[in-house]
């Protein structure tokens, strides 16, 4: 019978006491154990090593476990803000928390860096990481005010600095020394002095959200760290001890006293010259105020939804990914032009202000309840501005009948004059100085916006969402749906003319209705003038003239369900084939409807829209474009004898060249005799279409020209009529003419060019008819035009109606004849008192019609 199983730990214990009894009885045991009981100092000393080995064992757990490796300072990536660039490749913006500019060692002036080794650490180039003697200076400090709530004083050098700012963060205990210790001994095993130095000046943190010494250069002098004189340089020595104190305009007796103390020790460390700092000791600080970096505010929009593009893809925050906007330090090239943005900026705002003339102030900005007083906080914290003419964003601090107060982010104060009744206490207001005070402005309470691109590219090269970007971040160009109204006619004229219509054919111009079922019953449509002209008249009459009738009448010819395609392969909106969206009954976005004229400017090709062209990480590699066509014979060092590569077109015919030509020929009528003849003026090839939805609620202008294209609406956010008078053409129109008066140089003298297969035909422009004799004038109402066919649609010379009624006219001419001649041979002989009247002879046959 097999025995028992032994208990798992009994075993355990007793083969360790065995071991144990082993080396007992062997003769190192008795040695040891002989040494132990007979000598005191040798038990001393065994106390000692295992109080070493206890404190190392100790160290390890609370210090040394879980240091990170000082290895990673050489791959170390350190936050940075994206920049971006505008058309032209100049930075135009950043999205920045904090400010932040990596510069080489080589880049830093020799007076900066001695001005820091002077202030933090001038044994650097010979210490090993510890400056011993300042760390025992450390520790009695920090001995003698243990318990009494003050910090001690560092004693840290710049490469434990190092250590602090980017490996182990800023904890105010004595582990955390340890640890900077440590670290500080490895890093200066992996990195040179050079590399240690770099990493310091480019991250030490030294106020005014400024890290690292370029930074801050610009943040408190303006000024490169090339262009640093030298007091200039002392002062920013003095920063990393406490940059919040230093860098305020109440503690200047304070920082100028340490500022000289830097240069005294740069003097006495023989790195500069003692006359050189005298007269720097006698200088002021010299600093600027505290300010934002200054981009143009008329780009807020447009940037804003870059940012928007940009989180989308690569996250916000560091911890979303490497590329982060605020962290990864991305190089971001857009299409923006800001010479057509701020003509954008400038002809939206003159549009809306045009409207809102003589409105009346309805509304504040903003409210907030600052019934503790604590105003200045409520106002900075809603973070509304406005860069219009001298205007400023206030809060009203108190009231008193016609009397008030306003108040500014700053703190100060000011007189309010010009009072509306409605106005109250907490109310957020535009003002502008008046007097000895303030008066208060009426910012538009309509909006709208307004996107132009290049149709050849799909670029956008302006972007405007509404009177101000710092009034709110809603962008009305992009995220605005609204219903486009007529501006969506000219994709119901195109399906027709893709379906066998011409510009010339007849449409009747009346009363139109239809059954929708027993639940809606009848309905029928009318023009804008509320009739029809009770006659047939051309299709681009129709278009010119906007006709609603006319327009459903094509639509219902030709097709909804084709119609409702086109809106789609153009991208303006997928809608259900209901006539009502013909007359843009449908919500779209400036932008969708910008890129679908576009595609008309372009003969039919349409290009995605786009504000970024690519993105470049912190390296320069670049990470996305929106041109993503590879060409892989392109880059070959020498000709290989084949045939010349050639990029494949990124664009996507969506509509007929053809079609898409004759539209916007039919649509230069609109400017020259139609709707929009307000851009007639501008003597340059325009083409486009104004509307106006129902209400009026909207109203809107679309086109450009065959380089340029764009759109602009207007309207409340929370839509509104906005008065009977408002059309397209009247609020709407003229924006798009104050964008092309203000960039007019730019804007292409040469005209639209027909594709293949177009026959320009002479006709009349009232019948459509073709005609032979006569030409076309300047005279917006020639009535001889040029028009524009498909092959073997244009007119024949004669129809069979013109045939008919030349036979008609031809009979008729010969029964005259043979009466008038009966008649003369059955007269009666005459005396000299008669007088005879002879018929006068029938007209001669004139030609048959052409």
């Amino acid at each position: 019978m097999p025995p028992p199983t032994e208990p798992v730990h009994y075993r355990i214990r007793r083969e360790a006491s065995g071991l144990a009894a082993r080396v007992r009885d062997s003769e190192g045991g008795r040695w040891f154990a002989a040494n132990w009981r007979g000598h005191r100092w040798f038990r001393l000393l065994g106390y000692l090593l295992a109080a070493i080995l206890a404190l190392q064992a100790l160290i390890w757990v609370t210090v040394t476990r879980n240091l990170p490796s000082a290895e990673t300072l050489l791959s170390y990536q350190p936050p940075l803000p994206t920049m971006v660039r505008g058309v032209d490749g100049q930075v135009v913006y950043s999205y920045a928390r904090e400010r932040r500019v990596q510069l080489r060692f080589v880049d830093f002036p020799k007076p900066v860096i001695d001005a820091y080794l002077s202030a933090e650490d001038k044994t650097f180039w010979t210490h090993g990481g510890v400056d011993y003697a300042g760390f025992v200076g450390a520790v009695v400090d920090y001995v003698t005010k243990f318990g009494s709530g003050e910090r001690a004083k560092g004693g840290s050098t710049i490469t434990q600095q190092v250590a602090k700012n980017i490996l182990i963060g800023n904890e105010y205990s004595v582990t955390r020394k340890l640890k900077e210790i440590i670290l500080a001994r490895k890093i200066e095993g992996v990195l040179t002095k050079q590399q240690i130095l770099e990493l310091y000046l480019n991250e030490i943190p030294l106020g005014r959200q400024s890290f690292g010494v370029q930074a801050a250069a610009r943040a408190y002098f303006g000024k490169d760290v090339g262009e640093l004189n030298l007091q200039e340089a002392a002062f920013l020595a003095i920063l990393p001890k406490a940059p919040e104190v230093y860098g305020r305009a109440k503690s200047a007796a304070r920082a100028i006293e340490r500022r000289n103390w830097v240069l005294g020790q740069m003097a006495k460390n023989g790195w500069a010259d003692p006359a050189a700092v005298a007269a720097a000791q006698a200088q002021p600080l010299g600093l600027i105020p505290r300010r934002v970096d200054s981009y143009d505010p008329s780009q807020g929009y447009f940037m804003e939804e870059v940012r928007r593009q940009l989180i989308a893809k690569y996250g916000e925050k560091a911890e979303d990914g490497p590329n982060s906007v605020y962290a990864g330090g991305l190089w971001v090239r857009t299409s923006i032009d800001p010479q057509f943005n701020k003509a954008a900026q400038d002809a939206l705002r003159a549009g809306l202000l045009r409207y809102a003339a003589g409105k009346g102030w309805r509304s504040p900005i903003d409210h907030a309840d600052i019934a503790d007083g604590r105003w200045q906080t409520a106002l900075i914290t809603m973070n509304h501005s406005v860069d219009y003419q001298d205007w400023r964003i206030g809060i009203v601090v108190d009231r008193d009948g016609s009397s008030a107060t306003v108040g500014f982010s700053d703190g100060s104060k000011g007189p309010l004059t010009g009072l509306p009744d409605a106005l109250k206490k907490g109310d957020v207001v535009a003002v502008a100085p008046a007097g000895n005070g303030f008066a208060v402005r009426t910012v538009p309470e309509i909006s709208g916006g307004m996107v132009v691109e290049n149709p050849h590219s799909g670029r956008i090269l302006a972007m405007q969402g509404g009177f101000d970007p710092g009034l709110g971040s809603f962008n009305r160009a992009t995220q605005a749906l609204r219903q486009p109204g007529s501006t969506i006619k000219p994709f119901v004229y195109a399906t027709a003319l893709d379906y066998g219509m011409t510009p010339a054919s007849q449409v009747l111009d009346g009363t139109f209705c239809v059954y929708q079922g027993a639940a809606l019953g009848q309905k029928c449509f009318r023009n804008f003038d509320m009739r029809g002209s009770g006659g047939t008249h051309t299709m681009r009459w129709g278009l010119e003239q906007s006709r609603n009738l006319m327009t459903i009448r094509v639509a219902n010819d030709t097709g909804m369900d084709h119609v409702v395609k086109t809106f789609e392969r153009v991208g303006i909106g997928k809608y259900e084939p209901y006539l009502s969206y013909a007359l843009g009954a449908g919500d779209t976005t400036v932008q969708q409807l910008t890129n679908a004229y576009a595609a008309l400017a372009n003969n039919g090709v349409q290009f995605p829209s786009t504000l970024i062209d690519y993105v470049q990480d912190r390296n320069g590699k670049v990470i996305w474009r929106a041109d993503n066509r590879r060409c892989e014979r392109c880059n070959m060092d020498q000709w290989d004898g084949k045939p010349m590569p050639r990029l494949t077109s990124r664009g996507k015919q969506v509509l007929d060249p053809r079609t898409a030509y004759q539209v916007v020929h039919m649509l230069e009528g609109v400017v020259t005799r139609g709707t929009a003849t307000r851009l007639r003026d501008l003597n340059l090839p325009l083409f486009g279409k104004t509307g106006t939805t129902t209400g009026p609620t909207n109203v809107w202008f679309a086109g450009g020209s065959k380089d340029f294209v764009g759109a602009v609406y207007i309207g409340y956010d929370q839509p509104r009529s906005l008065g009977g008078y408002a059309q397209g053409g009247t609020y709407a129109a003229p924006i798009m003419k104050d964008l092309i008066l203000a960039t007019k140089s730019r804007w292409p003298r040469t005209p639209f060019v027909a594709p293949a297969d177009i026959r320009m035909v002479k006709i009349d422009r009232v019948t459509g008819k073709r005609v032979f004799a006569g030409e076309p004038t300047d005279d917006p109402k020639s009535a001889i035009i040029w028009e524009a066919f498909k092959a073997d649609t244009e007119p024949p010379r004669a129809t069979r109606q013109d045939e008919l009624q030349a036979q008609r006219d031809a009979l008729i001419s010969a029964i005259r004849r043979a009466s008038a001649a009966q008649n003369r041979h059955s007269a009666p002989a005459t005396t000299n008192d008669d007088v005879v009247v002879e018929e006068p002879p029938p007209p001669a046959e004139a030609p048959p019609p052409q």
